[in-house]
């Protein structure tokens, strides 16, 4: 998600030294235990509040599992990726965690690692071929699904919408496209979807958002499938005087997604109205747990685990742990059968960073 937005000059302390972290090349340690395994850890970027609180949450967790942590920065480009895993593997890591952006062209670099009996982990996205020891992410069709019920029920099955899609190179990106699409076309064919593809950045977000706006007047709603469109969207809004309280009718309800604290903030404000809590610290952890379980032998089957998800067989050697990822709103209500829980609970990671 390439944000060229003002986020990065607006982030709190917390992201900014998760940023500076994240930029440099070199690595940390999380455990100076000299038997403690040594694994590496790829950060995909770090130009938003999600990517850098996980970058946050991830030596917390090396040290509490008893890891030695090599972390790199690919900044959203699979060459530096490649690159970065070839350094991993020359300082003789047991483990990777990976988020790999582009979901296609990871696949030569999991073979060789396949090859070098190097288990891998990916986080956030699924490879579209190869094999990983595990996938850890949430189900990103039922964030679509869970933003089109929202809408849909805000909307009262009438309207018009924009949805500022991510990349489509991204199986994120596509499942939650095609998610929000097909819950529309099924529970509220009344309402018109104007798709936008952005490929994850904020300024082509805004400026489509705009032309969407000023050519129908009337859309009342926007579904943008991450916060790296949330400083655009609000800026558009409130340039057009629609950026108003719920309660007025001129209000276009927004649904976003990641869970970051400033959307919280911004439904408690009533400027944003729900947002899917993409779980970054745990992301972090169970990441690093499957990379140790591999390390250490063990094996996983599909089923229900013990933290609250639950383990699917994706395909033949490919399983997924999908971890719970909340719909959140003002008021906690359910939505199209959808339940949501309030933006102040204090169980949801963006209202529990330091």
């Amino acid at each position: 998600m390439r944000l060229r937005t003002a986020l990065c000059s607006t982030a709190s302390a917390l992201s900014a030294l998760a940023l500076l972290s994240a930029c440099s090349s070199g690595s940390g340690t999380a455990s100076t235990s000299s038997d403690a395994p040594q694994v590496g850890v790829d950060y995909p970027r770090s130009d938003t509040d999600f990517w850098n609180s996980y970058i946050k949450y991830t030596p917390e967790f090396a040290k509490k599992l008893g890891l030695s942590l090599k972390t790199t920065n690919s900044q959203n480009d699979v060459a530096k990726l490649t690159a970065n895993v070839q350094t991993f593997i020359s300082q003789g890591v047991k483990g990777i965690a990976m988020a790999p952006q582009d979901t296609a062209a990871i696949a030569p670099t999991l073979g060789q690692l396949e090859a070098k009996k190097i288990p891998v982990v990916t986080v956030d996205t699924r490879p579209d071929t190869g094999k990983v020891f595990m996938v850890v992410r949430a189900d990103n069709r039922a964030y679509g699904e869970k933003a089109c019920q929202f809408l849909g029920t805000k909307l009262n099955g009438k309207g018009k919408v924009v949805m500022l899609e991510g990349g489509l190179d991204s199986i994120n990106g596509r499942d939650r496209t095609e998610a929000f699409n097909d819950c529309m076309k099924k529970n509220y064919p009344g309402i018109k979807v104007f798709g936008e593809a952005t490929n994850w950045d904020g300024a082509v977000a805004a400026q489509k958002l705009q032309t969407d706006l000023t050519a129908n007047p009337d859309i009342k709603g926007v579904y943008m499938e991450s916060s790296f469109a949330l400083s655009g969207t609000l800026q558009v809004l409130k340039q057009k005087g629609l950026l108003v309280d719920p309660k007025d009718k001129k209000h276009v309800f927004i649904v976003s997604n990641d869970g970051i604290p400033e959307e919280l903030k911004d439904i408690a404000a009533g400027q944003i109205d729900a947002t899917i809590s993409q779980p970054a610290d745990l992301y972090a952890k169970y990441a690093l747990y499957y990379v140790k379980a591999a390390i250490d032998g063990k094996t996983f089957k599909p089923g229900k685990t013990d933290h609250n998800s639950t383990i699917i067989q994706v395909r033949d050697g490919l399983l997924e742990d999908q971890l719970s990822a909340p719909l959140v709103t003002a008021d906690g209500g359910t939505y199209g059968g959808v339940s949501s829980v309030k933006s102040n609970d204090t169980s949801l990671w963006g209202n529990n960073l330091g």
